[in-house]
Parts: structure tokens; sequence; C-alpha cells
């Protein structure tokens, strides 16, 4: 299931919008909170498709009905570019284990790219909500090695994958590969260069949170 969370005007796309310009991407800070918002509005939408419980509490004048989160999710980020917007999840989800994965493009000179992942690190997964954070989903190329490396932990009861911008090749792709995740999408764009970056879109956010790197 795709979900984009701009197809309704809302507050939620002023901040698609300033991650977008190239003016307001000057201020890293900004950047990096409104990355943190897409974050915590993707975390309430995903709250509302999770499993509850019904439990009885205690409050200084009586008893009170409450629901509470069956299980708590794991979150799951690709590094560096992911931080912000895990960042968001973990703010609603304050409970939640959490998974690391680097990994990265290793760029040709014929302009052709494999996918490098260098380091995972993971709790249990098995019968809980897994959510994975990837600012940008290009061609899902590195996104789906992700979350393969990830199932071979273990099952997750849901799969929940949470992007600022997606792209329509890449969502095909999970698709395909992860059929059962639903996607969370800050917005959709339709066109891919040749090298595998979104257009529109809104450049490399992981340089754009955390400073131009140099590697290429």
């Amino acid at each position: 299931m795709v979900n984009n969370l701009s197809e309704y005007n809302s507050i939620f796309s002023e901040w698609v919008r300033e991650i977008r310009d190239v003016d307001i991407q000057q201020d890293r800070m900004r950047f990096r909170r409104n990355m943190e918002r897409i974050g915590e509005i993707a975390a309430y939408e995903i709250s509302k498709h999770l499993p509850y419980s019904v439990v009885t509490i205690q409050t200084p004048m009586g008893e009170s009905i409450c629901h509470i989160l069956e299980k708590q999710p794991v979150l799951g980020t690709i590094l560096r570019a992911g931080i912000p917007l895990h960042q968001g999840l973990l703010n609603y989800f304050d409970k939640a284990d959490n998974a690391f994965i680097a990994g990265y493009r290793k760029h040709h000179r014929d302009g052709t790219f494999e996918i490098e992942q260098q380091y995972i690190t993971c709790p249990d997964i098995n019968g809980r909500p897994l959510i994975i954070a990837d600012p940008m989903l290009a061609t899902g190329s590195s996104l789906v090695l992700a979350i393969e490396s990830l199932l071979d932990t273990g099952k997750p009861s849901q799969i929940h994958i949470v992007c600022a911008i997606a792209c329509t090749e890449g969502i095909e792709l999970l698709k395909r590969k992860i059929p059962e995740a639903y996607i969370w999408a800050g917005a959709i764009d339709e066109e891919l260069t040749a090298r595998g970056y979104i257009v529109p879109g809104l450049g490399d956010a992981g340089d754009l949170s955390f400073g131009i790197k140099k590697q290429s």
C-alpha cells in the first residue's frame, strides 16, 4: 500500500516545500528539523495501523480504560541521510528499539553504480512492526538490500517504509520485491536521472543535513 502524505493539503506540505527549496536548504538546522517533522507525522499515521491492547490504569480520581501498543516497533534507518527522519519517528515511538544500516552507492566512471552495504546492527524483529526511514526512495535498490538484510535476522509482523521524497520507479521495485510493505511518502515524483537521482527531488539529503562529503 502506497500512502502519499501530500495528497491532501495540510501544514505538512509547507515542510515538503521547505526541504525542496534551494534557498531554505541553506539552513541545515531547518532542513534537519523539517525532516524530523516529516518523520513525526509519518509515525502518527503509522500508529493507526498497529495493534493495540486494552489496559486499566489508576488515576488520582479512579480507574480509566486505555489502549497501548501490543508490541513496540523496531525503527531502522540507512546511515547517514536517514538520521533526522529516524529521529522524528523516535520522537513518537520513544520506547522503540533501533536498527542501523550503513550503505552507499559506489559510482563508476561510466555513470553506473552498485550498492555497497558495510554495516548492519539490529535487535530482535520477530513478530514486531518494522519501520524503515530512508529520506530518498530513488531506484529502491539500496532500500531493498537493506530490508532483505534485516529480514535475514527475523520476520516482522508488519513492514513500513518512510520516505520524504519517493520516485515511482523505486516504489514499483518495492512493490515487486517486498509487496507486503506499507510505503509512506512525503511526496512522489515521476522522473529519475540516468545517475539515479530524483527530479525534481531535493538533492542529496545527507549533504543537506550534515555537509558535503568528500567521497563521490
